[in-house]
């Protein structure tokens, strides 16, 4: 591997549905946060790590960490010298009809397993990201597909539905409510425990057992993921921050980074370009 990090995240013309992170890292931790879409990363070269389901777990060269939508997670380098990896980003409604027309599902698709040894797979995601980047729209989207319905034959299962019973998941679920009602100005855990009717600590372990992180670390990735939708539009990035309670852009910068691997600035250019050469946004 090379000495340095780099980065690239973006969303090519050629498959509508999917964005698309290829990197090198070695000091770059993310923070624990969530994705809308599926995450299915092949590693290259050195070892990631990452927290999923309260377990450490290793992924190599030939292996791929497979992330349900809206599943907490982290990643950090599992190897003095780093990882390298080629990352798929599907939206739920691609990765479903590919579920309904190859694999059979019943209820919503996912991935059984967060970590696999599956070189075959990992092979077909670095091909993929090749062909976008050579602009080959049928070869991209071809083995795109190809890839997802092989992870999701070799290691899918339909996701729990997930129901609401107790009262400290109803609490949770309504101080979700409050904190992205109040995204720029959000209260306390002790006001907001008192405004739900429930104490701090219960609030806090409700929140955790149910979101996969406590409210503050959620109210980030929050932020971060409407910034996302924001920088989509075309809003600058300092703007961006303030709209959604960040104090400033290196705040927004220092998050960003952290959860989605780019900084926002590098994330916007990417978007833009993808604009002017007719992407699917441009339309």
């Amino acid at each position: 591997m090379g000495t340095g990090e780099s980065a690239r995240h973006w969303r090519p013309p050629e498959l509508p549905g999917v964005d698309l992170l290829r990197a090198r890292y070695i000091h770059k931790t993310f923070l624990r946060h969530t994705h809308a879409t599926y995450v299915i990363a092949a590693i290259a070269e050195g070892v990631e790590a990452f927290h999923h389901g309260g377990t450490v777990h290793r992924v190599g060269p030939g292996g791929l960490a497979l992330i349900n939508p809206d599943t907490s997670h982290t990643g950090h380098a599992g190897v003095p010298e780093g990882w390298r990896y080629d990352v798929l980003y599907p939206d739920a409604g691609l990765v479903a009809a590919i579920a309904a027309e190859t694999a059979g599902f019943r209820g919503t698709p996912g991935f059984a397993v967060p970590a696999v040894d599956d070189p075959g797979s990992a092979r077909l995601v670095r091909e993929v990201h090749r062909a976008a980047e050579e602009g080959n729209a049928l070869a991209a989207d071809t083995l795109m597909r190809v890839a997802v319905a092989r992870l999701l034959r070799r290691h899918g299962a339909p996701l729990p539905v997930r129901e609401v019973r107790t009262a400290g998941a109803r609490h949770a679920e309504r101080a979700r409510a409050v904190l992205e009602e109040r995204m720029t100005g959000p209260p306390t855990l002790e006001q907001l425990a008192a405004e739900l009717g429930t104490s701090p600590f219960a609030l806090l372990r409700a929140y955790r057992e149910t979101y996969g992180m406590p409210p503050h670390a959620w109210l980030t990735d929050a932020r971060v993921r409407r910034a996302r939708a924001l920088l989509d539009a075309g809003t600058p990035p300092a703007e961006a921050a303030t709209a959604v309670g960040f104090t400033d852009q290196p705040h927004l910068t220092r998050h960003f980074g952290r959860i989605i691997g780019v900084p926002p600035g590098a994330y916007q250019r990417e978007r833009a370009r993808t604009y002017k050469t007719g992407g699917p946004e441009a339309a």
